[in-house]
């Protein structure tokens, strides 16, 4: 076999291991959501939290700015938006969830390493095994953002309907509207 050939064979093995690993963690995060504080993402303090959802870590020195996959919150710094309904709120959930616990990150094998800022695309799990992402979602801090690929998206989907339909958080007191990109934008403050 030529070893371009096996090169190639090789490539398609891994990303089937990678695709088949995210499904099986999709279809049993009773089995995921609780990996051992030693997985080979990390733990990480976070040294900043910018707004809902993105934060800075500390990555061995390294400050490396992270955006949650799969969640989008309400907009309270962006200089072209005036800050939205239920921004400052979001930015708040978050910050009091995370706390002064480090965080555990995860990629996602269907979704960029980073997005076009440079930030790092990741889960954010808290040392409990509850995941960032869902908490601000369930809760009503934020919407599932599904305009990119992402292993999680059905599970945030429903997250998010049952936040609007028990009429919790910015669905109560926000009348987000539906949006060019298929999700939701809460209206200014």
């Amino acid at each position: 076999m030529k070893r371009r050939t096996r090169k190639k064979l090789l490539g398609l093995v891994i990303g089937l291991l990678l695709v088949l690993t995210g499904f099986f963690a999709d279809q049993h995060p009773e089995l995921t959501s609780k990996l051992p504080n030693n997985s080979m993402s990390g733990n990480y303090r976070v040294t900043q939290f910018y707004d809902g959802d993105t934060i800075a870590i500390d990555m061995n020195g390294i400050k490396e700015k992270v955006r949650f996959i799969g969640v989008d919150t309400p907009e309270t710094h962006d200089p072209r938006k005036v800050v939205q309904c239920f921004g400052r709120a979001a930015s708040q959930y978050t910050k009091d969830l995370i706390g002064n616990n480090l965080v555990r990150l995860e990629s996602d094998p269907l979704s960029t390493n980073r997005d076009r800022y440079n930030r790092l695309l990741r889960y954010v799990y808290l040392p409990d095994g509850r995941l960032v992402q869902a908490q601000i979602i369930k809760n009503g801090y934020g919407f599932a953002y599904v305009s990119f690929p992402f292993t999680k998206s059905e599970e945030f989907t429903n997250y998010q309907r049952e936040a609007r339909e028990g009429n919790k958080g910015l669905w109560k007191d926000c009348a987000p509207a539906k949006n060019q990109y298929g999700g939701f934008t809460s209206n200014n403050e």
